[in-house]
């Protein structure tokens, strides 16, 4: 054991699979006795096979999907420059709760999802608290990924089908892929998920800026794009836009269990800078372009606002990278149930039938939810505005300005650790009121989705015809 002044990256030379407290520094590095996976078994699973590369791939997968759709929209609410300022100081802040969970990971080795983090700092009740908020988190954004590739279904095929089946053969999809076992092995699906949503945002970015106008748009007379720089919303369509910026970033949760299957967990900070750096580089370009040339006429999502025929090319690429999202995030909440329930046997690292059944049932239960939340909720932007404010801002702020302070409590008194203490608060209490102040104006904005044409449950209206 050793003191908080230690430097994580130079105490792993020892592993002891024992509780955590403030300042513990247990081994990484090797997968045989991992303070999580335990003793791997030949044959079984190889849990800790992550390289940086593929980590900066599942993080940037694990924010670049639903969240970038709505950024254009948000800008319109805004204004383009309080969108654009609102957008990076939540990167910033995301940013710092992202490295506040690798360097937490570092100090306290048998940390596997935020709940352990509830566990080691308030207790058993904490644990809960948050082990329930992350499935609920990760199982909503799951419903969103599947309700964003059934408006992509009904845009390729001018409507080919009921909705309703089309939300249920996706869940299907999502089901079969997401029961790959590994990140490691599912890394390869998130390589191509990636590629196709890029490439599909970039082409509607493109459209929009040599298309005579929006789709959207009065399409007889003379056109100007009628983009705000600073938009006059309510506070509670402001509070809504807000949400759907921290759904874009709130990806936070998922890192843990990203940092947990690394091979070397000391890569973190490296793969964090270049996948933070990357994904706001992106929101940025595409949100002010794409909302520049389409005004008040943007799509939600984005990729409706260029036109029929690139609708029809945007979706058809983006489908891919839409799965994927659904995929990658309906396996986080499965792979942490079956992790809870599996560890310390030896059925967490086998092939045995247990492991299997346990494996499945997991998988099931998280898709099956998913399913009734993308077929319950008809509107994409209230869902993600809802999702964000509700449970992204719980795993993404409060939670890691009590890490921090949780770690350095006994530190020397002196002003850095004043100022560090006080952001970590500031942390808890924004975070607090970006919870509540968006969770009441997403639900005002879901019942309001219901008064509209393709409002309702499980209908087999077209969810499109508004982008």
């Amino acid at each position: 054991m050793t003191s908080n002044k230690a430097d994580p990256e130079q105490n792993l030379a020892s592993l002891e699979v024992v509780p955590s407290a403030p300042g513990e520094v247990l081994n990484s590095s090797e997968e045989e006795t991992d303070a999580v996976f335990g003793a791997a078994n030949a044959g079984g699973p190889k849990h800790r096979n992550v390289g940086w590369k593929r980590t900066v791939v599942l993080m940037m997968k694990t924010q670049i999907g639903l969240g970038v759709l709505a950024i254009p929209h948000t800008f319109d609410t805004l204004g383009m420059v309080p969108g654009v300022i609102c957008l990076c100081v939540i990167a910033a802040l995301n940013a710092w709760s992202n490295y506040r969970v690798g360097a937490f990971k570092l100090r306290h080795q048998d940390v596997y999802g935020i709940d352990d983090v509830g566990r080691i700092i308030f207790g058993r009740m904490g644990r809960e608290i948050l082990a329930a908020a992350f499935c609920l988190y990760e199982i909503f954004v799951c419903g969103s990924a599947i309700l964003s590739t059934t408006i992509g279904l009904n845009a390729v095929s001018t409507h080919g089908a009921c909705t309703a089946m089309f939300v249920a053969t996706m869940a299907v999809a999502t089901w079969i892929f997401a029961s790959i076992r590994t990140l490691g092995k599912l890394s390869w699906l998130v390589w191509v998920g990636l590629s196709c949503i890029i490439i599909a945002i970039l082409i509607v970015t493109i459209a929009a800026g040599v298309q005579d106008r929006p789709a959207l748009a009065p399409q007889t007379g003379p056109w100007v794009p009628d983009y705000k720089i600073v938009a006059s919303p309510s506070f509670r369509d402001a509070m809504g836009a807000i949400s759907s910026l921290i759904f874009a970033y709130a990806g936070t949760p998922t890192f843990f269990p990203i940092a947990a299957e690394m091979r070397d967990q000391k890569e973190y900070l490296k793969a964090l800078v270049v996948a933070q750096s990357g994904t706001t580089l992106l929101y940025v370009v595409i949100g002010i372009v794409v909302y520049y040339y389409c005004g008040t006429y943007v799509a939600s999502p984005a990729l409706g606002s260029a036109g029929p025929l690139i609708k029809k090319i945007a979706y058809g690429i983006a489908l891919p990278g839409l799965l994927v999202t659904a995929i990658l995030i309906g396996h986080m909440p499965a792979k942490y149930v079956f992790v809870r329930l599996l560890r310390g046997t030896k059925h967490l690292n086998s092939n045995s039938v247990t492991h299997w059944v346990t494996w499945l049932c997991c998988t099931s239960g998280s898709v099956i939810i998913a399913y009734i939340i993308a077929s319950a909720i008809p509107d994409f932007g209230s869902l993600i505005s809802l999702v964000g404010a509700l449970l992204g801002t719980l795993m993404s702020y409060q939670p890691m300005g009590c890490m921090w302070l949780y770690d350095n409590w006994g530190e020397p008194r002196i002003l850095v650790w004043k100022l560090k203490a006080a952001f970590s608060v500031f942390m808890i209490v924004a975070g607090t009121f970006l919870m509540i102040a968006g969770t009441w104006a997403s639900v005002l904005s879901i019942i309001d989705a219901y008064d509209q044409p393709t409002g309702g449950s499980w209908s087999c209206a077209d969810n499109s015809n508004s982008t």
